[in-house]
């Protein structure tokens, strides 16, 4: 929870903040790329007061973990996520909370935050920024060749890696030109050659 008491409600009133938190549990995208429970996460601040509450902006950077989505290797990476909410008095007055919005307005009502006693939670909203600044597909770097689709190996370890390939529609005839002796070839050559004689005559 953040405290605003010492902002005051004067609009144009201005706070600077600077705050290192644990991070949450689950802070990231499940079971591709988070920020680990209770690590560091080092918060950037301004408060502004005014007239429906205190807007808040703010960075937010910490380190992430992960597994490399083409090579499975784990990874580490910076993250840093920028958010802006505004919190609302819950005294506010109605006609200015509500000015831009017909009366009775549920989607309204359902996006504002209130203020509870001067304090807000900023959980929620670090939450929805790191998990759109975090990659949906991490790589350990852009040029990672991945796994070989065949055995698995780690491509980068070894860059000269490959597998002769074979045309499986082909397997059957080549295995068959194995097992015939070079005699027989001549022999079926010359069987061609007397069939084309007798046609000619």
């Amino acid at each position: 929870m953040f405290d605003t008491h010492e902002l005051g409600r004067r609009p144009g009133a201005l706070q600077r903040l600077s705050r290192t938190v644990s991070a949450p549990k689950d802070l990231g995208i499940e079971e591709v790329v988070g920020v680990p429970e209770g690590d560091s996460v080092e918060l950037e601040l301004r408060l502004e007061s005014v007239m429906e509450g205190v807007l808040v902006t703010g960075t937010a950077r910490a380190s992430a973990e992960g597994e490399c989505v083409r090579c499975l290797e784990p990874l580490r990476l910076d993250v840093a996520a920028d958010f802006q909410e505004m919190f609302t008095y819950p005294d506010t007055d109605d006609r200015i909370r509500g000015a831009a919005a017909a009366p009775g307005d549920d989607a309204e009502d359902e996006n504002v935050v209130f203020l509870k006693d001067g304090l807000f939670d900023l959980e929620p909203v670090l939450r929805d920024a790191v998990v759109l600044a975090l990659p949906m597909q991490p790589v350990c770097r852009e040029d990672c060749a991945g796994l070989c689709p065949q055995c698995g190996i780690r491509l980068d370890d070894d860059p000269d890696h490959h597998h002769d390939a074979t045309d499986i529609r082909w397997a059957a005839l080549q295995g068959l030109a194995g097992t015939m002796r070079d005699g027989e070839k001549d022999n079926m050559g010359g069987a061609d050659a007397g069939v084309d004689e007798k046609q000619e005559k």
